[in-house]
């Protein structure tokens, strides 16, 4: 079942339905502890992604006040 992981959000969740995937039963604890490390791997990337844009609207925001 593929998802698509885009937001943090995206990943809390997918990190929840892990968790009760292996509690219940359906999922193997391992696979579910390597799925969780990219999981996590994916999440870092998203929020630099985030705080790089954010920074880069502030910088925009700095240069056009100084030019004014």
């Amino acid at each position: 079942m593929a998802r698509r992981l885009q937001s943090i959000g995206d990943v809390r969740r997918y990190v929840a339905s892990l968790i009760n995937r292996v509690e219940d039963g359906s999922l193997d604890a391992g696979k579910a502890g390597r799925l969780c490390y990219m999981a996590n791997s994916l999440k870092s990337i998203i929020e630099g992604s985030d705080i790089e844009s954010r920074l880069s609207e502030l910088e925009a925001m700095i240069r056009k006040e100084r030019n004014k």
